[in-house]
């Protein structure tokens, strides 16, 4: 991430992003443990503990990953920002999951919001990796505005290369007068 961006606390109408921390991994397993959640993800087999262990584990090393919260405290998913580019002034959003009891009630969307809101003070462009066969995630990007503008494998943290679909959004222009 750029020099001068600090992870903090993020907040919207109904979410709070809280930066991850090692302790926790508990909380933030219970909504990824159900095996529907990664149904359609790169890595369909992440409600298992030691799958979700690596992503945990990657996610913290990061350092842009952030616990998402409802305004209760209720630990529903989990997200980051990742790969800053200061050559294009980009970074990226993803490993994103929420819990499916919280599908449908427009928090996605929110989520999205919130952090590319928060992206644009600091890059022009926000980019999405998002699975192959990730429909559902593919439609709500679409749905947010993103234009699919590549197709790569990708690695993830500790985990075998799979092809996903590069999605962008970049910063509106500030008109003047």
């Amino acid at each position: 991430m750029s020099q001068n961006w600090k992870q903090e606390t993020l907040t919207s109408e109904h979410l709070i992003l809280l930066p991850l921390e090692p302790s926790d991994f508990e909380a933030v397993y219970l909504p990824a443990s159900d095996p529907l959640v990664w149904e359609q993800h790169p890595n369909p087999n992440r409600y298992q503990r030691g799958e979700f262990t690596n992503y945990f584990e990657g996610a913290v090393q990061s350092g842009g990953a952030y616990k998402i919260c409802t305004k209760d405290g209720q630990v529903i998913g989990c997200t980051r920002y990742y790969d800053y580019d200061p050559a294009d002034n980009s970074i990226l959003i993803g490993y994103t999951f929420i819990g499916r009891p919280y599908w449908g009630k427009g928090l996605n969307q929110e989520l999205k919001k919130l952090m590319v809101d928060h992206a644009f003070q600091h890059v022009d462009i926000v980019r999405f990796h998002i699975g192959a066969t990730n429909f559902r995630s593919q439609k709500s990007i679409e749905k947010f505005g993103a234009v699919k503008t590549d197709e790569l494998v990708i690695a993830y943290y500790g985990e075998a290369p799979r092809t996903n679909f590069v999605y962008e959004i970049k910063k509106p222009i500030q008109r003047l007068g």
